[in-house]
C-alpha cells in the first residue's frame, strides 16, 4: 500500500484504442518486423505537443529487447495466442499501448489529493487513483469548470491545507512558496487540458503507476491482459 508520502508517479497515457488493438491483433513476426524496420512510425498517432510521449527509438528499442529475451515465439500468431504468461505479454502490451498514446500526463501520487479531492467532495486513498471510475468522475466534474477557475482552486485549496497545518505562506520565510505554487498551477492547467482532450475525442486512458506490474495497468476499467483478449 502507498502512502500519502509516497514520492511515486501515477501516468494517465492518451491511448488511440483501434490502434492499440490493431497492433496487438498483427501477427508477431510482423509487428517485430515494423518495429525494427520503422515502418510502423507512420502508422503512430500525431503527438499533443502540451504533453510528454516517449521517442519511437526507445519503444523500438523496448519491443525489440522484449523480443530477443523470450525463447519459441511463433511469428505467425499475434500476442495474445503466443500462450505466455500474463506478465509477459502486458509488458509488450504496455510497450505497444505506449506507441499509440497521443501523449502523458504524470504527477506524485502525494500531490494528486490536492488536484481531485476538492472536485469529488470526498478523501481519496491512495490506490483508487488507479481506478477508472474515480478519473471518468473527476473528468465529469472538470467539464463544469474552465481552466482557470481549476487551476485557482487547487492552489487555493494547497495553501488553505499549509496554512491549517501552520506552514507560513511567507516567501521572505520559505523560499519554495513560490515555485511549488507554480508547479501546482501548471500541473493541474496541463492535467484539465490533458482530460478535456480525452472527452472530445474517443481517446481511452491507460493508468499506471511507476514500478507497476505491466498487467495491473488499467486500460478502459480493464487490465492490460484483459485488454489484450479484446484485441484477440
Amino acid at each position: 500500500m502507498y502512502g500519502a508520502s509516497t514520492l511515486v508517479d501515477i501516468i494517465l497515457l492518451l491511448v488511440d484504442r483501434e490502434g492499440f488493438d490493431s497492433l496487438c491483433s498483427k501477427p508477431l513476426g510482423e509487428l517485430l518486423e515494423g518495429m525494427e524496420s520503422r515502418a510502423l512510425r507512420a502508422l503512430r498517432p500525431e503527438s499533443d505537443s502540451r504533453f510528454h510521449r516517449s521517442f519511437d527509438v526507445d519503444i523500438e528499442g523496448d519491443v525489440m529487447e522484449w523480443s530477443d529475451a523470450k525463447d519459441n515465439l511463433d511469428h505467425s500468431k499475434s500476442l495474445s495466442e503466443q500462450g505466455l504468461d500474463s506478465e509477459s505479454s502486458c509488458e509488450l502490451a504496455l510497450a505497444l499501448a505506449r506507441w499509440c498514446s497521443l501523449g502523458e500526463w504524470s504527477c506524485w501520487d502525494a500531490r494528486l489529493f490536492l488536484y481531485l479531492e476538492p472536485f469529488l467532495g470526498r478523501n481519496l486513498s491512495g490506490e483508487e487513483f488507479l481506478q477508472q471510475q474515480v478519473w471518468s468522475e473527476f473528468s465529469d466534474s472538470l467539464s463544469r469548470t474552465d481552466r482557470a477557475s481549476y487551476s485557482e482552486s487547487v492552489v487555493l485549496d494547497w495553501m488553505s491545507r499549509r496554512q491549517n497545518l501552520g506552514e507560513t505562506m511567507e516567501p521572505s520565510e520559505d523560499p519554495r512558496i513560490l515555485p511549488t505554487m507554480e508547479s501546482h498551477r501548471s500541473a493541474s492547467e496541463s492535467l484539465f487540458d490533458f482530460l478535456s482532450r480525452a472527452r472530445s475525442e474517443p481517446l481511452s486512458i491507460l493508468i499506471g503507476r511507476e514500478f507497476l506490474d505491466p498487467n495491473l495497468w488499467n486500460l478502459d476499467s480493464q487490465s492490460l491482459g484483459e485488454a489484450l483478449e479484446v484485441a484477440a
